[in-house]
C-alpha cells in the first residue's frame, strides 16, 4: 500500500465533458438532480460553519470538546431529527457514551450523532472502547459492532423511518468470546459502492488488515478522505485498507427519499456520525484535520 500523504494519490478530478446542443434537456434535468443530491450531502455548509470552530488545512481540531455535544446533532430511527431518545448519547466523565440503558425495546433504533458540518478532504481519528453487553432487542450481527460514518448525507434530509444514512462507513469490531479473527477497521457501504483493487465492488463490507481487539481496549481508528477519491483506513497508526470513488449504490439503507438515491454519484463530501446499533460504546476523542483540496 502506498503511503497515504502521496500527492500522486490525491483526489483525482473528472474531465468535462464536450458540450453539446442536442442533450441539452437531458442535461438540464439531470442537474436538476444532480443538485439535489449536493444539497443533501453538502447544502448546508454555510449556515452549519458559522457554528462550528475554524478549521485550517493542516491543523487538528477537536470535534468533541469533552464536556458536552455542543455541534452535533442526533438522528435516531423512528424519530424526529433532534431527539436524543433516552439519551442514547450523552457526555460523562468526559466521554461521549452510547448507552441503552433507558431503553425498554430496541425497536430498530438505529441511530447516529453528527457533527454539524460536512467535510470533503480531511484526515478523521476517532478513540473508542467497547463495554457492558448488546441490547437484547438489538440484532445479533452488532454485538461488539459499531462505527463512525463519514461522506453521510445531511442528517436534515434523512426521513423519519429511514434506517440509516447514505454513506460510508469506518466499522468498529471487538472480539467475540469464540476467540476467532474478527478484524476492526472494515468498510461498510449502506447505499454506496466504492472502487476496491481497480475494481468497482458491490460487497456490503470490505475487509481489513487490522488486528483483533479485545473488548475494553481503546482503539485509535482513522480514515483519510481525498473527496471522491483516495480513501484510506488507519488502525492504531497502521494503514489496514484503501479504496476510491465512493458513489451512491447498492442496499441496506431503506426509507430514504428516492430523489436523493441517483445510483452513480460520486460522493465528493459529506457528514461525520458515530453510530448507535445497540452495542454500548464510548468515545474519548473525535478529531478532524482538513486537507488541501489541490
Amino acid at each position: 500500500m502506498r503511503a497515504y500523504f502521496d500527492r500522486d494519490a490525491w483526489d483525482a478530478r473528472p474531465l468535462r465533458p464536450k458540450f453539446s446542443l442536442r442533450p441539452l434537456l437531458q442535461a438540464r434535468i439531470c442537474s436538476v438532480a444532480a443538485l439535489l443530491v449536493m444539497s443533501a450531502w453538502a447544502g448546508c455548509r454555510q449556515m452549519a460553519a458559522g457554528t462550528a470552530p475554524a478549521f485550517k488545512p493542516g491543523q487538528w481540531v477537536q470535534l468533541f470538546n469533552g464536556k458536552d455535544l455542543t455541534g452535533w446533532v442526533v438522528k435516531i430511527n423512528h424519530h424526529p431529527l433532534g431527539e436524543n431518545y433516552g439519551e442514547t448519547y450523552r457526555v460523562e466523565d468526559g466521554l461521549i457514551k452510547v448507552c441503552y440503558d433507558r431503553y425498554s425495546d430496541f425497536g430498530e433504533r438505529f441511530g447516529h450523532l453528527y457533527f454539524d458540518r460536512p467535510f470533503s478532504h480531511y484526515h478523521l481519528a476517532v478513540e473508542y472502547r467497547f463495554v457492558g453487553s448488546l441490547h437484547p432487542g438489538a440484532p445479533k450481527y452488532a454485538d461488539l459492532n459499531s462505527g463512525v460514518m463519514f461522506h453521510a448525507q445531511d442528517p436534515r434530509s434523512i426521513l423519519l423511518d429511514q434506517n440509516w444514512p447514505i454513506a460510508l462507513e469506518l466499522q468498529f469490531l471487538a472480539g467475540l468470546p469464540d476467540g476467532k479473527p474478527r478484524p476492526t477497521g472494515n468498510v461498510c457501504t449502506p447505499g454506496t459502492h466504492v472502487v476496491h483493487n481497480g475494481k468497482l465492488t458491490e460487497a456490503h463490507i470490505i475487509q481489513s488488515s487490522a488486528g483483533t481487539y479485545p473488548p475494553g481496549e481503546w482503539v485509535r481508528a482513522e480514515v483519510i478522505v481525498r473527496g471522491s477519491g483516495r480513501i484510506v483506513h488507519v488502525v492504531n497508526g497502521q494503514p489496514v485498507l484503501e479504496y476510491e470513488r465512493p458513489q451512491i449504490g447498492g442496499g441496506v439503507v431503506s426509507g430514504y427519499d428516492p430523489q436523493l438515491f441517483q445510483v452513480g454519484t460520486l460522493l465528493g463530501a459529506g457528514y461525520i456520525g458515530l453510530q448507535s446499533e445497540g452495542q454500548p460504546v464510548e468515545f474519548r476523542k473525535v478529531e478532524l484535520k482538513v486537507l488541501e483540496s489541490e
